[in-house]
């Protein structure tokens, strides 16, 4: 595929992701309200369909990491391949990691509305809900923000973006390379908060890549 059609395709699918991303986590987080694990599952059976919706939603988020990984390294590979493979792989395992945890998502449902002889008993059932419901993204999060840094960085140094706005994306990554790592080792409690400047970068971002595409890279203008 043309730079052109790489950048309107990955323009395309930031927005995309975000429009299956937050619904996702909204019908899920709904889902299992409650106090207790027993008031958790409880209401995934009353969700039931919900989850479901969560779930292909944040199936077809994973296939958009992927498809940002090839656009974006497509875009990005000749300001410097090597940084662009490592972005590519690193968005690659996110969009794994996010897929490796539906099933555990199929998994709880399955606790919560299963009935009859294959039901398990109600301290196991509490128990195996405990460990399902205590997923936790911050390290799929962590391999989204090490290959944003990196593509925004590309981005940046290529000049194939408004300068602001891949400064923007670097700061944006930036915050949650340093955020998340704390966050995971009980430093910093979780908080929306660090992802609203990455969501203000990636719906400008979107728009600019699907409308204006991006420029040749400075080296290549220069060469």
């Amino acid at each position: 595929m043309t730079r052109t059609t790489n950048a309107r395709l990955a323009g395309f699918t930031f927005l995309f992701y975000i429009a299956v991303a937050f619904p996702s986590m909204v019908l899920f987080d709904r889902a299992t309200r409650g106090a207790g694990i027993a008031a958790k599952l409880a209401s995934i059976a009353q969700h039931a369909t919900d989850v479901r919706v969560a779930v292909v939603l944040s199936l077809l988020g994973c296939f958009s990491a992927l498809v940002l990984a090839v656009t974006l390294y497509a875009i990005t590979r000749e300001q410097d391949p090597d940084l662009a493979m490592l972005a590519l792989t690193c968005r690659v395992a996110e969009g794994v990691i996010s897929g490796i945890s539906i099933p555990e998502t199929l998994g709880l449902l399955w606790l919560a509305t299963t009935t009859g002889a294959n039901a398990p008993d109600t301290g196991a059932a509490h128990a195996l809900g405990a460990y399902l419901l205590r997923a936790d993204m911050s390290v799929t999060a962590t391999f989204f923000a090490v290959g944003s840094t990196l593509f925004s960085y590309l981005f940046l140094r290529g000049r194939m973006i408004p300068v602001a706005l891949a400064w923007l994306g670097v700061l944006a990554s930036v915050l949650l390379v340093v955020g998340l790592p704390l966050q995971i080792a009980g430093v910093l409690r979780g908080s929306i908060i660090m992802y609203l400047p990455m969501l203000a970068f990636e719906i400008p971002l979107g728009l600019w890549l699907l409308i204006k595409g991006v420029a040749a890279p400075a080296q290549t203008q220069s060469a």
